[in-house]
């Protein structure tokens, strides 16, 4: 099972995720783990990824490749993998096609924008602990209150409603586009195969969508 899992921020993909690889039993390949094990382990890329991260800038795409292309060739990966948080966009997409990395399946979790925004605007973090709450969903106890310490609960920058959608914003530019560029694979070549899950509901009834959906392919 060779896959990625795609959605808007927000979505869960996750959480998603990890009872994914759980139960196929395969790793979650996260591009940011592997740079920054890369940087640790001093290795010859490593270095080169040091060197631009040090500098500010963006880690070219073909390096993210050469990275990539060496950790699915360990031992662990051989039932498959799931890629976390890439490719994001189509030249990522091209690349991982140009160096012969085959996808079996492609699965986005399709939920609205104005789902997304009620999700993410309306959580409240309880900052020392992490503890975290919804106006709506999961409410505390007391409004704006901890319900274990009674101090003030945030809202952190990247949950307000203008830096959501902005975020929003940019997956539909960048990645959303991924699922066009997969089906004129899939048209070509068979593979990969498609799903598109709806993401509302309980987190068991999404993962056991996501499951039916992957279990079909077989």
């Amino acid at each position: 099972m060779k896959m990625i899992l795609l959605g808007p921020p927000g979505a869960g993909k996750g959480t998603q995720a990890q009872f994914v690889t759980e139960h196929f039993r395969i790793p979650q390949i996260s591009t940011g783990d592997m740079l920054r094990a890369a940087i640790k382990e001093g290795t010859n890329l490593g270095m080169q990824v040091k060197k631009i991260v040090s500098s500010g800038a963006l880690v070219p795409d073909e390096i993210i490749i050469a990275l990539v292309k060496e950790r699915i060739s360990h031992d662990d990966c051989k039932s498959g993998f799931l890629f976390d948080g890439f490719p994001r966009t189509i030249p990522q997409a091209k690349a991982v096609e140009d160096a012969g990395i085959c996808l079996d399946s492609v699965v986005e979790i399709e939920i609205s924008d104005e789902e997304i925004v009620a999700r993410l605007s309306g959580r409240r973090v309880h900052k020392s602990s992490g503890r975290t709450y919804h106006v709506i969903h999961k409410p505390p106890k007391r409004a704006g209150l901890d319900d274990q310490t009674g101090e003030g609960l945030i809202q952190r920058e990247d949950d307000q409603e203008e830096t959501v959608r902005n975020r929003l914003g940019i997956y539909h530019k960048q990645t959303k586009p991924l699922m066009a560029f997969y089906q004129q694979l899939n048209i070509k070549n068979g593979l990969p195969r498609l799903f598109v899950v709806d993401g509302l509901g309980l987190l068991s009834e999404v993962r056991k969508r996501i499951l039916d959906a992957l279990n079909s392919a077989k």
